[in-house]
């Protein structure tokens, strides 16, 4: 399950990653859970989905800053109690795999790049530091469930998300 950003943010991030040589996997996206595996099929999952998110509205995701983590950069984002109860209710659909990132250790964020070398990691950390994101805060507006197929992600499904405050 992801968010995919603004068109402005996914913009900026692509430019930013084509200028610096790197990648992250897919298109610019927030997950809101980990990947995972079920033996449900794809109508189970999206019916699943469609319950968990019945009364979800359209919320904000504030952006915090660059983040580094071994062989990971990141644009971080603040886990407001919204996206952490959204995340749990998500986590219940199911039966379905966990991630180590999800639960307690989920960080919302927005991967620039995956797989930096040791070697590479200092003079890309101080190159990214220069690059300042173009918005402080997006609108998640709906939220889309997405399969990896031969190193691509596609969307199954597109769930739209009730008005602010509804």
């Amino acid at each position: 399950m992801v968010a995919w950003p603004p068109e402005a943010l996914d913009t900026w991030m692509r430019r930013v990653q084509e200028r610096l040589g790197v990648r992250g996997f897919g298109l610019p996206h927030l997950n809101l859970r980990a990947p995972f595996t079920t033996p449900l099929s794809s109508a189970e999952l999206i019916a699943g989905l469609r319950g968990a998110l019945q009364e979800q509205p359209m919320f904000d995701v504030q952006v915090k800053g660059w983040k580094q983590v071994p062989s990971v950069i990141f644009l971080e984002c603040h886990l407001s109690a919204e996206l952490r109860d959204l995340h749990d209710r998500l986590l219940e659909v199911g039966p379905s795999s966990r991630s180590p990132y999800d639960g307690a250790e989920y960080r919302p964020h927005l991967t620039l790049a995956l797989g930096v070398l040791p070697w590479a990691s200092e003079e890309l950390w101080a190159q990214v530091q220069r690059q300042a994101s173009p918005l402080g805060q997006f609108r998640v507006e709906a939220l889309s469930l997405t399969r990896e197929q031969r190193g691509e992600v596609q969307e199954l499904h597109t769930f739209p998300l009730g008005l602010p405050g509804k």
